[in-house]
């Protein structure tokens, strides 16, 4: 899939059909783009023992903020005793947003805070450094003062633990957000981290750019943070999917049970799609899932075997697009899951940033979609308002695919798009 970046390919699928459309001849000149919210932080990663964890004060899976002054005793100890595998520019929507434009090879923009002076080798200098020219920065908001910073200590079981040193990172004020970008995006996304302190300057600046994409019909996607997180936010968060339009929620297996109360894959997909449009969950070794509504006048059933889990045939209809539930006559929910590819990598050298590589393919796919709608609105393709490019099982195999490139490199972002290949038959058949 190339579009919303160049596109090689003069028409859309099918070719074989008589009178197809060109896109020279349709395209729009409306840019298609996402725009993410972030506590920029640089990540640096270390591997340490897990009796360690207790003596710096860290639970083990959890997140911790600790002042400057402890964050920079931590680094200089871990950097005299050779101890730091990498550091990285970070941020869980900061690595989504720039996997974005790595696969679409096309623009987006990151909103946050940065520091006002910057100096060739600083935090703030390997931010920008790190991230793909294609990411906008036009639009950071300038701090006096140092850059957020999450030390990540890698246990032996590959369990992941944060100290976190805030720095200017929650410094965002409302001003900062200008409604022509979010009015003009195809997406904007958020996570959790964001709403935790209301109190921070950066609360009031995601509430205030929530307040936009709904007056404008720009899909709000929420990534789940961390479990705790989610436990200590959990009423306010359900409060805020089902009233503020929150359309797509992302996270990991414990996040959605931790939100749901459920503890099986598909019936906390099921409670979430109560209050939501759509859910990407990840569940590490078991894969992913894919859970969404579709109006019932275009499901389309798979032609992989059906599966029973704890919903009988779970994904019948995985083969559909996902849509709204607002625009669907019918709606009726619709699942599909997906095995890591290829069994996942022999060797996972980083799970730090997995999960937000399989948002990115799914937020392409978005932006795939409203790109297409621009390009040949009389496209059969168009024939509804559907939220994805792709059948959700599609987008499975895409968000797999990607998430599988982090997990076998070193970096939580990735460094090149993935390798170009046909669209499948399946998109292929189902394209009109």
């Amino acid at each position: 899939m190339k579009f919303p970046g160049s596109r090689k390919s003069k028409h859309y699928f099918p070719v074989t059909e008589r009178g197809r459309i060109s896109f020279k001849e349709s395209a729009a000149d409306s840019p298609v783009y996402i725009v993410g919210i972030d506590q920029l932080l640089v990540d640096i990663e270390a591997h340490v023992a897990e009796s360690e964890l207790a003596s710096l004060g860290l639970i083990k899976g959890h997140s911790a903020v600790l002042d400057e002054h402890a964050i920079e005793n931590i680094y200089q100890m871990l950097k005299e005793e050779n101890r730091i595998d990498g550091e990285f520019a970070g941020g869980s929507i900061g690595n989504t947003i720039h996997n974005y434009s790595v696969l679409a090879d096309d623009h987006s923009v990151l909103l946050g805070t940065i520091c006002r002076q910057i100096t060739v080798g600083d935090y703030a200098f390997h931010y920008v450094r790190n991230t793909s020219s294609r990411v906008d920065l036009n639009h950071l908001y300038t701090v006096d003062g140092p850059m957020g910073r999450a030390i990540c200590f890698i246990t032996e079981d590959g369990e992941r633990s944060f100290a976190i040193g805030r720095g200017i990172m929650d410094e965002l004020p409302q001003e900062a957000i200008e409604e022509s970008v979010i009015a003009g995006s195809s997406a904007l996304v958020l996570t959790a981290y964001l709403l935790r302190n209301e109190r921070a300057p950066i609360y009031g600046a995601t509430m205030r750019a929530i307040e936009y994409a709904n007056r404008h019909g720009i899909p709000v996607v929420l990534s789940l943070g961390t479990t705790p997180i989610v436990q200590e936010k959990r009423d306010f968060l359900r409060e805020l999917i089902a009233s503020l339009g929150v359309s797509v929620i992302a996270g990991n297996f414990a996040e959605v049970c931790a939100l749901t109360g459920q503890n099986d894959p598909l019936l906390a997909g099921s409670a979430v799609l109560d209050i939501a449009d759509l859910l990407l969950l990840t569940r590490d070794k078991q894969g992913l899932y894919l859970c969404a509504w579709t109006d019932e006048q275009y499901r389309r059933q798979t032609r992989d075997p059906i599966l029973s889990k704890s919903i009988p045939e779970y994904n019948v209809y995985e083969y559909s697009r996902a849509m709204a539930r607002r625009d669907c006559s019918t709606p009726i929910k619709i699942f599909s899951h997906i095995n890591p590819y290829l069994g996942g990598p022999q060797v996972i050298r980083n799970t730090n940033g997995a999960g937000d590589a399989a948002l990115a393919a799914l937020l392409h796919d978005i932006a795939a979609n409203v790109h297409h709608r621009q390009a040949a609105p009389s496209s059969p393709k168009n024939k509804a308002n559907f939220l994805t490019y792709s059948s959700i099982h599609q987008v499975c195999k895409y968000a797999n695919r990607v998430s599988y490139e982090v997990l076998r490199g070193s970096s939580p972002r990735l460094v090149r798009g993935l390798p170009e290949k046909e669209d499948s038959l399946e998109e292929a058949y189902w394209a009109c």
